[in-house]
């Protein structure tokens, strides 16, 4: 699990935008979670946004990183069950998943099923149609979106 994170955190440096330091611009750091942040810690963070989506499904989540052009994210989230139909509009971002706890089954617009458990990884593309499901999870994630 530790190379997984690594390689999450890896990610999110290496391709995070530039930045020129030119004199009397603000210092911008490489977005890391810790240990205690991926064991669930990171929720207690002052920036952590908690909504309630009803029957019972309270989601918590924490954005790590949103690059200068606003196309690139990285962050935690955790939620209880859960189902969401993408049937007539498609999932809308590339997301790539890295799941610490619980499971998502992802069933595709033709009826393939997949499920990904704790200690695997998914990337959904933006096109992707289908209905996710899970009794919930915590998951670290990696956004790209090239919406405007």
């Amino acid at each position: 699990m530790r190379r997984i994170a690594d390689l999450l955190l890896f990610l999110a440096i290496m391709t995070a935008p530039g930045v020129s330091l030119a004199e009397n611009q603000e210092v911008v750091y490489p977005a890391k979670m810790s240990k205690a942040d991926i064991r669930g810690e990171i929720f207690a963070r002052p920036d952590m946004k908690q909504e309630d989506h009803g029957k019972g499904n309270t989601t918590l989540s924490v954005t790590t990183l949103k690059s200068s052009d606003e196309k690139f994210f990285t962050g935690m989230y955790r939620s209880g069950g859960e189902r969401e139909e993408y049937k007539d509009k498609p999932y809308g971002v590339d997301e790539f998943m890295y799941f610490l706890e619980g499971s998502v089954t992802l069933t595709s617009a033709d009826g393939a099923v997949q499920v990904v458990n704790a200690g695997e990884a998914v990337t959904i593309p933006k096109e992707w149609k289908g209905i996710w499901e899970s009794n919930g999870y915590t998951k670290i994630w990696v956004i790209y979106s090239n919406a405007d």
